[in-house]
């Protein structure tokens, strides 16, 4: 797999009520929201395409109130790791 590139209208870029130098940063955050609201993505690879740290992108997701994909059987098996001896 290779990286890619989109390309986004001038015209585009221009009509959105962002500084210049935000554009890219900001579609690329819209992006991984976008992606990991629809289940195409995981927390970590959202965060990772978003680039933003783990904390950073989880307190995206709480500001913008994004439920987290983490379901009671993820819970039950985080715990019963934790509790491994």
């Amino acid at each position: 797999m290779t990286d890619i590139t989109i390309t986004v209208p001038r015209d585009i870029v221009q009509a959105l009520r962002l500084p210049p130098d935000a554009v890219a940063a900001e579609l690329q955050r819209e992006l991984a929201v976008a992606l990991y609201q629809r289940g195409i993505l995981s927390s970590g690879k959202a965060a990772a395409l978003a680039e933003m740290t783990r904390w950073e992108w989880e307190e995206l997701l709480g500001a913008r109130k994004i439920p987290r994909h983490y379901a009671d059987e993820d819970l039950d098996r985080d715990i019963a790791y934790a509790t491994r001896s």
